[in-house]
């Protein structure tokens, strides 16, 4: 039932009233995060994959969109009967609303202007493509071709619809407007309404000779291989747009556009905090206690570092501009690096003395923390 379904701004986390950009915007957001190739066998994200799909389909429509923000759900639901006796508007037959807000717009001067003319220009429909790539192709950038099953132009027909040397015709019915008008006499007066041509579909033109290649669409389906330009610093969920190569449109419309959506692969040794990397080092006691030039890895090479004496488990050391670049500007991240302080295990009985009488050597007073500690635990039980 309509009542039970979710309002479509809300599902696109929108306010109502939001712009046609704002709309398309949400849209990728939202059919990115939900889409199946992303959550496998997960049953809500599928369900709410089908909801952001379903509120698009009517919210980029601006003749469904007019009508959802007049009556909400009932407005585009084709079952919802405006129209007959349920609906309080006995006698104006099945066309309900719609037919109701034409004839009296026939009456302040409005005419058919809800009607959308099919025969105008409309845009082909945009594609979406996951790509996976690894953690230095998303660092500094790289360059990759793409198999997508889409849409194309008939190449037969140069996307027209009919057998070369033919031509479609301009439609007897409707003059080529798409249109035809009927008149209707009420109580209150005479009103005139529009609706599509049947003869032409609405199209306004007639194809008495379809291509053979394209069945009269003057599409085909193809595998085309698409190049892919990823700019260096890239990270998951980005999403590279390239216009013009989604699908074909109607009627001299522009083509759709194209949204490759990015998964980076994880790196074995660096983790990724915006523009900023993050590494863990293992170091001994000894290189801890006594410092000692260490060799940290970085995207771009190794690089030596020194690590002062008295270095406690867990430092943290920040080399500069050795991050990731950002998509946006030159500007480079940082990259931490942080100490593990390894003990020991499976020691000889030969390693064993010998720690045990560096142990004798080394008094608590040599240990900041663990001196503090024994004078806090002795004022604690005094």
């Amino acid at each position: 039932m309509a009542e039970n379904k979710r309002d479509y701004y809300e599902v696109l986390g929108l306010q109502k009233g939001a712009s046609d950009d704002e709309i398309k915007k949400a849209f990728r957001k939202m059919a990115m995060k939900y889409h199946p190739d992303k959550n496998p066998g997960d049953k809500k994200a599928e369900e709410q994959f089908k909801q952001v799909n379903e509120a698009y389909s009517v919210l980029s429509d601006p003749e469904k969109k007019s009508k959802y923000d007049r009556f909400g759900h009932a407005g585009v639901d084709p079952n919802a009967g405006f129209g007959g006796a349920g609906g309080g508007f006995g006698g104006f037959g099945a066309g309900g609303f719609e037919d109701i807000f034409d004839m009296f717009g026939g009456m302040f001067g409005g005419g058919g202007s809800r009607q959308r003319r099919r025969n105008g220009p409309i845009k082909g429909n945009d594609l979406q493509k996951a790509m996976t790539i690894t953690f230095e192709e998303a660092a500094f950038g790289t360059k990759k071709e793409i198999q997508i099953n889409k849409y194309v132009e008939c190449e037969t027909c140069s996307g027209t619809g009919a057998q070369p040397g033919t031509s479609k015709k301009t439609c007897g019915k409707c003059g080529g407007t798409g249109e035809v008008h009927t008149t209707q006499r009420t109580p209150f007066g005479t009103f005139q309404s529009s609706s599509p041509c049947p003869d032409c579909g609405g199209t306004g033109q007639i194809n008495e000779h379809p291509c053979g290649d394209c069945g009269g669409t003057g599409k085909v389906r193809k595998s085309v291989t698409i190049s892919v330009d990823i700019p260096a610093g890239v990270d998951n969920d980005s999403v590279i747009s390239i216009k013009g190569q989604g699908e074909p449109g109607s009627n001299g419309g522009p083509n759709g556009d194209l949204y490759v959506v990015l998964t980076v692969r994880p790196h074995k040794l660096f983790e990724r905090k915006g523009q900023d990397l993050w590494l863990e080092i293992p170091i001994t006691f000894d290189q801890a206690a006594l410092g000692d030039d260490i060799t940290v890895p970085t995207l771009e090479g190794k690089v030596s570092y020194k690590v002062p004496a008295g270095t406690q488990p867990n430092t943290v050391f920040r080399l500069k501009g050795k991050g990731v670049k950002s998509v946006r500007s030159s500007r480079k991240g940082d990259l931490y690096v942080r100490v593990i302080l390894e003990v020991p295990t499976k020691l000889s009985g030969k390693q064993k003395k010998a720690i045990q009488n560096m142990a004798k050597e080394v008094k608590n007073d040599c240990y900041k923390r663990k001196s503090g500690f024994l004078d806090s635990m002795k004022e604690f039980f005094s």
